[in-house]
Parts: C-alpha cells; structure tokens; sequence
C-alpha cells in the first residue's frame, strides 16, 4: 500500500523548507522528504548574504523574518579586495545599513525547520526512484504517491528527469574548502587577511574567497582545474598535509599572510568542484511536477543569488498553489512563467562573474564592476 500526499516536496533545503512553512501556514499540509538524517546531519557551509527583494520577502511570507534578523551575523557586510601580494585594493565597511545582512547556512535552516510542526519533514528518507506518474520510492521501499511533486533536491535531482534532460556541466572552478575556528584567538594571521566580512584575494586566474563565520573564518581556495582533478589523482585530500602541500606550490609567489590561508586551516580540506545547469535551463509544463532552486537554475555562486533564488522560489511557488487551490497547473504555469526569466539573468550573471573574477587580469575587472556599482549608486542619489 502506498501513501498519499497532496504536496510532496524531495528535499529540506532552504527552497523546499520555504515552501513548506509558507503552505502551513496558509492551511496546507505539506510533505517533506530529506536524506539528511536531522538538521545536524553534516556541515551546513558558512554565510549567505540575504536580499531584501528575494531571499528577505520569503522570509517575510514565511512568517519568519523577526527570527531572521535575530541571528543576523554583524559586521558580515564588509568586504575587502586584494591582489596576491596582499595589497588592499578596495576596501568597504559594514555601517549596519546595507540590505543584504549575512547569516550561517546553517542557523538559517535551522529557523526555517523550527516553523514548521514536527512531522512534515520526514528525516533520513532518502528517495529512490520517482516515475511519470509522480509516484517515487524511499530507502526502506515504501511507495508514495503525490499530487504535486516539487524537486527542491539539489544539483544531482531525482526529480529534474520528470521534466528536463538537463544535467550539470563543471564549470572549469574548483573550490577547495577550509575552516578556522576561534580564528582571532588561534588564527590571529588569517583573521587580520581576511578582515570582519568578506575577502577576495585574485590573481593569475585563482585566489582565496574568504568570510567571517561565528567565531571562526571560512575559505575558499579557488583553481581553475580540469574535471575530475579532486578524484583522478591531482590532489590527495585524504592526506591533509600533503593536500596542503600541494595546494600551497599554486600559490608560491602569493604573500606569506595569503598562504597562511592554506597553511594553517584547521581539519581536512574539502574538495568542492563548482557545476552549474544551462544558462536558460527551462522545461516544458510537466503535469503535476516542477522545480525549484539548485533543482531548476544550479549556478556558481558569483552572482550571489543562489540560496536567495531558492527561497524566492519557495514562496512563489507556495503563493501560486495557494491562488490557484483547485487548478495546480495553473498554478504551476504562473510559476514557471516567473521563474524561468528570472533564474536565467541569475544565472548569465553569475557566469559572467566567474570569468570576470577569475581572468588572468584579476583582480582588475571585479574592481571595475564594483566601479560600475558605485557610479550607479551616485545617479541614483544625484536623481533624489
């Protein structure tokens, strides 16, 4: 015997987890399915800077965004650029005004899971098999059956070959992910480089991004890699000193403060090659079935709009079923028809950035862009 659900969504990400608090609570019931075994499971990732017209609004249709600004991370808004020889190009403070305040990963989902009753997310089920007809199967081979069935269960989607052949393309990037705890304590080097928000360092078409996490520092030490280095030999990151090693000769000529990012990162290295769906990805409606986030519109982090396009996602797609209760495909329809253009400028942006900030002229073209931002500011404030 299967189990029925009239909204099925695979995955308690922030998207799907979006989706979910604001259908409950607007009366609807839906069913979350997640392969992490509890909201602890793994390592969330480090800060999200949140927009005031995307990933802030769902919040808001949420019910949630008191909790938000409540775990807001301050000072997250500086920011800071750099050339390999540790020069401080471009430097901005956070004067507590901005609109994209930054939060961890991690107590975002957190304040998100806490919305919702005990119960809608089904923890530790890991989906198997999803068919046409909406029906999917979980790890301990239980059927289920939906109405509505939402992938919102990342790059590699169970659910996307419903309505798309599509697969992620590696991007020509990879990031190598390092930690540092109690990091102005036992890391005083790497916390004056990166400063008290975010950091880039670039040059010779690599670099270190960097951000401040409570108590701690997250890096990034990004390459440009063929596909596959992180598995067919290139590095060893089972062995964290010879990782460390090997990452460190890419960075010979760089300043002794920037290789301290590598050299004196706590715990093992993790290796992160950065994928990213078509620019434009789009399908045709598929009855009873879409998409959202990393799902529908995976992209490189360099337009900054990926978790803030999975919670726009999530409550637009929740404010489309809700308008629509008794007619799904249009409330799919209407969904669909906002999302496409919308992740696609997403998306084109954030390629764009990659390749900007990672030419062999870099850091320039990332100061130019943050020219063009300031210019524009100017006109609007001259405009007033």
């Amino acid at each position: 015997m299967s189990e029925h659900h009239p909204i099925a969504i695979i995955g308690a990400g922030l998207g799907g987890l979006v989706l979910a608090n604001v259908l409950q609570r607007n009366g609807a019931r839906p069913a979350v399915f997640e392969l992490d075994a509890s909201p602890t499971a793994r390592e969330q990732g480090g800060l999200l800077d949140i927009h005031e017209d995307s990933g802030q609004a769902a919040l808001r249709a949420a019910g949630l965004y008191a909790e938000f600004r409540a775990a807001v991370h301050p000072g997250g808004e500086a920011m800071r650029i750099l050339d390999k020889h540790g020069n401080v190009l471009r430097s901005e403070q956070d004067d507590g005004t901005g609109g994209r305040p930054e939060i961890s990963r991690k107590d975002l989902r957190n304040i998100l899971v806490s919305g919702l009753p005990a119960g809608v997310v089904r923890w530790g089920t890991k989906v198997t098999e999803v068919r046409a007809d909406r029906s999917f199967t979980i790890g301990d081979g239980t059927e289920h059956t939906a109405d509505l069935l939402v992938g919102a269960d990342g790059a590699w989607s169970r659910v996307r070959p419903l309505v798309s052949p599509a697969t992620p393309v590696y991007s020509g990037l990879s990031f190598v992910e390092a930690n540092f705890t109690d990091a102005d304590t036992r890391h005083p080097g790497p916390a004056a480089v990166v400063g008290g928000g975010l950091l880039f360092a670039l040059s010779d078409e690599k670099g270190f991004i960097a951000h401040r996490d409570a108590g701690g520092l997250h890096v990034y030490i990004a390459l440009r890699t063929p596909a596959g280095w992180s598995t067919s030999g290139g590095i060893d990151f089972a062995d964290t000193g010879k990782a460390k090693a090997a990452l460190l000769q890419s960075f010979a000529d760089w300043a002794p403060a920037l290789q301290s990012l590598i050299t004196d990162a706590d715990g093992e290295l993790i290796a992160r090659p950065i994928h990213a769906l078509p620019v434009g990805h789009s399908w045709p409606r598929t009855p009873g079935v879409t998409l959202l986030g990393d799902a529908a519109h995976l992209m490189s982090p360099f337009a900054g709009e990926g978790a803030n396009l999975a919670m726009q996602d999530g409550a637009e797609l929740a404010a489309a079923i809700l308008a629509h209760p008794a007619d799904p495909e249009a409330a799919l329809a209407v969904y669909e028809q906002a999302l496409f253009p919308r992740s696609t400028a997403a998306a084109a942006e954030s390629a764009r950035n990659l390749d900007l900030c990672f030419s062999p002229t870099a850091p320039q073209p990332l100061l130019d862009l943050f020219a063009t931002y300031d210019t524009a500011a100017g006109i609007m404030d001259s405009s007033r």
